[in-house]
């Protein structure tokens, strides 16, 4: 049997981290062989690429730029590690994926979502996560609590219009696939938080 692609999604300071690792423990319980992984990032070329995207730097980034660098990284994502695992008949939980560049690429940036959509196709042939838990949170709480843990990457320091559009560009996401999306209010306390995505996993094992 193949193995699911589960992604989690958010913008910052949603506690992406904390709630993958409560997840892949979850799994691991049940007896399910889980790889975690991350986007951009992955393999050792897709964590340089990581590094050059998220690297703070005087010189502006082209959106264009941006944008085609992390589908180089995704291509090379998807070939060396998450396929092969998901043949294997492994899950695959992976901290952001495609839906992220849409909202960040194309929301946050302004980049026609066409022309990821055809990226998309070219560099994915088909393969979309089986379910995402995308983790919502108001976004001037997510960004106190970004800044609380210190030293800020390319992105975190965007404005916060910045990240209203790529929260909106997230829900929009979710209205057009309703099915595939497990909706969290990251909001909450963390128990409560965890509580929401334990009853979301319990359903998810017995498809």
């Amino acid at each position: 049997m193949k193995g699911k692609f589960i992604t989690v999604e958010g913008s910052e300071g949603v506690g992406k981290s904390t709630n993958i690792a409560f997840i892949k423990a979850w799994l691991k319980q049940k007896n399910i062989d889980v790889i975690h992984t991350r986007e951009p990032g992955g393999t050792p070329l897709a964590e340089e690429l990581r590094y050059v995207l998220l690297k703070n730097r005087e010189e502006n980034f082209n959106p264009m730029a941006e944008l085609l660098v992390m589908f180089a990284a995704r291509a090379q994502h998807l070939h060396e590690v998450i396929l092969p695992a998901i043949e294997r008949g492994q899950w695959v939980l992976c901290d952001r994926f495609t839906d992220a560049t849409f909202a960040y690429q194309g929301f946050g940036r302004g980049l026609e979502l066409n022309l990821i959509t055809e990226l998309e196709s070219l560099v994915q042939q088909g393969v979309h996560p089986d379910k995402t838990f995308y983790l919502d949170i108001d976004v001037a709480i997510g960004l106190q609590r970004a800044q609380a843990r210190g030293d800020l990457d390319r992105f975190e320091n965007e404005k916060i219009e910045f990240f209203e559009r790529v929260r909106q560009g997230y829900l929009e996401r979710v209205a057009q696939e309703p099915d595939r999306y497990i909706v969290i209010d990251a909001g909450q306390g963390l128990a409560d938080v965890q509580h929401d995505i334990s009853a979301q996993l319990e359903r998810l094992v017995r498809i």
